[in-house]
């Protein structure tokens, strides 16, 4: 599928039939086989149907997009707070997948990204439509970094480089990632294979998780790196990121291993068409059967409202998370959709 890379397909492909099949692509994992991984690609869990070209462009050519506004100027949200106490438990929504996690006195920042487009080039893919709820130089000390996976709107390399001289956090991601991070003079990067742990500061626990998605930054790499969700275990209770992820029996996986989960980031948008988003991308009445999944205690919505990339509108996502918390009976206290740039202090 490459949502992004192949959402900017007609653009890209001209530059790649000069370049070479295998431009833009990112270095494939080398290691010891898996239960998800044959030698040479990853796999999903379970039967998950694979779009490939021909389903692409059967999609790409009969487009029915939803409306998105070309620009929304908004203010910037208040700075986060430097530290929160031990524990405390607070996330702030910043764009897209991008959401500060901070507990314990440990501050954690997901699939930043505040550059201008997600895509390989500066002047093609898709571009943002409103500016990031925080400004950079408003971001308390960043102590990690997680990526779920190498897609441009969710491994945003320019954004990677700029945490890098800032903070020097460390930065965990999907096994393979390291190496690609490397190269583009990432420092301090990590492999986690799926249910691997590490130990943060002030005794947070950060585990990589199963979620159903898939990689690849060009046309020769997919699914050379490893995908995955994570689980931040800290004193207010389990914090669950889902990354990127089609509905699957992971959300059941994280809910037995690690118990109720006190806050659940899960995304919302880039779900239509289904017939062809489904398999990687949840909707929003599948986010709300994850959130039960997992009994969150607190769920926020994310990925929606920042860059076009499918065919669902700027405003649809949000919209239709509301239509299914109310089938399913569940409070729009209980699974938050914050403003970009709102902080929400979550109780344990």
């Amino acid at each position: 599928v490459g949502l992004v890379v192949l959402g900017s397909a007609l653009a890209l492909s001209l530059l790649v039939v000069g370049a070479g099949c295998c431009a833009f692509s990112a270095p494939r994992y080398s290691g010891p086989r898996s239960d998800h991984f044959d030698g040479t690609r990853f796999w999903n869990q379970g039967q998950v149907e694979e779009h490939g070209t021909r389903d692409f462009w059967k999609w790409y050519l009969n487009r029915q997009q939803g409306a998105w506004r070309e620009w929304t100027e908004a203010p910037p949200g208040p700075p986060p707070p430097r530290r929160v106490r031990a524990g405390a438990l607070r996330v702030t929504f910043v764009n897209h997948a991008t959401l500060l996690i901070q507990l314990d006195g440990v501050n954690v920042l997901t699939d930043p990204t505040w550059s201008e487009r997600a895509s390989p080039v500066s002047f093609a893919g898709p571009k943002r439509v409103r500016p990031p709820g925080i400004r950079f130089e408003d971001l308390p000390p960043v102590d990690a970094v997680l990526v779920s996976h190498n897609h441009y709107d969710h491994c945003d390399v320019p954004t990677l480089r700029r945490l890098a001289g800032a903070f020097r956090p460390s930065i965990f991601a999907g096994l393979g990632n390291a190496v690609f991070l490397e190269r583009k003079g990432i420092g301090r990067a990590r492999d986690l294979d799926w249910w691997q742990s590490v130990d943060l500061p002030n005794g947070v626990r950060l585990t990589s998780v199963p979620v159903q998605h898939f990689s690849g930054r060009g046309l020769c790499d997919r699914n050379g790196t490893l995908w995955s969700g994570y689980v931040l275990e800290g004193r207010a209770g389990p914090v669950f990121f889902a990354g990127d992820t089609g509905w699957g029996p992971h959300f059941e996986q994280v809910r037995a291993r690690f118990g109720p989960v006190a806050l659940a980031l899960l995304p919302i948008g880039a779900f239509r068409p289904e017939w062809f988003m489904g398999p990687v991308h949840v909707s929003p009445d599948e986010a709300v059967k994850a959130h039960r999944a997992l009994e969150a205690g607190q769920s926020v919505a994310m990925h929606f409202g920042t860059f076009p990339l499918a065919d669902d509108g700027q405003d649809e996502p949000v919209e239709k998370l509301r239509e299914a918390l109310r089938r399913h009976g569940v409070s729009d206290s209980a699974f938050r959709v914050l403003e970009f740039g709102e902080g929400l202090d979550v109780a344990p």
